[in-house]
C-alpha cells in the first residue's frame, strides 16, 4: 500500500508548523521527553511513520534502544524516571479521549504538575497535540514509515 497523495506542501502550513516547533523547544521541557510523549502518543495511534521518525530522533539524542523498545510498555518496567512515567501518562491520557475515555484526570494531571513547570506543561501538551495532527494526517494521506522530518 502507497501513499495516497505525494505532500505538496503549503509555505504557510510550514511556517506555521515551525513555529509551533519552535514553541515546543522554547518550553523548557527535557527534549527526551517530548520524544518519548511523541513516541508514545504515535504508538497509540498506530502512526508508522511518525513512530519510526520518533525512534530516529530519540537516538539521535541518545536515548537508548533497551527503553526505546519498552515506550509501549512503560508501566511494567524499571527504566523509566518518575518525571518520564508522568509525561508519558499524560501522553496516554490526552491521547486516548475517545467515547468514554476519561481523558486527562486529575490525578494524571497532578502527578505531571509535580514534575514540569506550567511552561513546560504547555510545552508538552503542545507537542501531544501536534503529534495527534500529524498522527491523523499520516493515516488520511496513508504516508509510509521511513522518513525523518
Amino acid at each position: 500500500m502507497g501513499p495516497r497523495i505525494e505532500a505538496a506542501f503549503n509555505p504557510d502550513v510550514t511556517t506555521a508548523v515551525k513555529l509551533l516547533h519552535k514553541a515546543i523547544q522554547a518550553g523548557g521541557a527535557d527534549p527526551l521527553v517530548q520524544e518519548l510523549v511523541h513516541l508514545r502518543a504515535s504508538q497509540i495511534n498506530g502512526c508508522a511513520p511518525c513512530a519510526f521518525a520518533g525512534v530516529q530522533q530519540a537516538k539521535k539524542r541518545g536515548e537508548t534502544d533497551e527503553r526505546l523498545h519498552s515506550v509501549v510498555t512503560w508501566r511494567e518496567t524499571p527504566f523509566f524516571t518518575e518525571p518520564e512515567r508522568a509525561a508519558l501518562a499524560l501522553a496516554e491520557a490526552t491521547t486516548r479521549i475517545q467515547d468514554g475515555a476519561p481523558g486527562v484526570t486529575d490525578e494524571v494531571w497532578a502527578a505531571a504538575a509535580e514534575h514540569f513547570t506550567e511552561e513546560q506543561l504547555s510545552a508538552i501538551i503542545l507537542n501531544i497535540a501536534m503529534t495527534n495532527l500529524f498522527n491523523r494526517v499520516n493515516h488520511a494521506i496513508r504516508e509510509q514509515a521511513g522518513k525523518v522530518w
